[in-house]
């Protein structure tokens, strides 16, 4: 569940207290929405500001348990709440695992151009900021990876696995 209460109203749609739309169906590992009632992983909460540190901590173990898409919406919170000059980075970050969400569930297409949109995304911040290692992220590795995984999914097509091929934010030695 989100971090805001959440429920079904009766026209079906999900909305958080607030009266905003909120998808409260499970979901799975990959993000991907299961049945009302099923068990599905624990979703992470929306709208959360946490510290760089932490948001870098919290993205990697996600990718590491192989939940891209949860480590994507943990980015989206750093993008969304973060200084003005930063939300460059976290956006590209959030396409990154957005873009090898996609490439685990199979969307070739998705996968490839997401890893490759979030590559250049981060590569512009990097060369407009002169910073290739904010918050000690191996930004130009990540870029070589993305870019790597995007001709690796348009080549074999087909889904990836999320945990093998997922990144190091912060290097191998990391």
């Amino acid at each position: 569940m989100t971090g805001t209460s959440e429920t079904r109203q009766a026209g079906g749609r999900d909305r958080d207290t607030d009266g905003r739309a909120r998808n409260a169906r499970p979901r799975d590992g990959l993000g991907r929405p299961l049945p009302y009632g099923a068990d599905g992983v624990e979703r992470q909460p929306e709208g959360v500001v946490r510290d760089p540190e932490e948001t870098v901590a919290e993205a990697q173990a996600l990718l590491d348990a192989g939940r891209p898409f949860h480590a994507h919406e943990v980015f989206e919170d750093a993008w969304k709440s973060g200084p003005q000059n930063e939300r460059g980075l976290w956006r590209g970050l959030a396409q990154l695992a957005v873009g090898l969400t996609h490439a685990a569930r199979g969307n070739t297409t998705g996968g490839a151009r997401l890893l490759r949109r979030g590559a250049g995304a981060v590569d512009e911040w990097t060369s407009g900021t002169g910073r290739p290692r904010p918050y000690d992220l191996d930004l130009f590795e990540l870029i070589i990876w993305a870019r790597k995984l995007a001709d690796i999914v348009e080549r074999d097509g087909g889904r990836v696995d999320a945990t093998a091929s997922a990144p190091r934010l912060r290097g191998r030695g990391a």
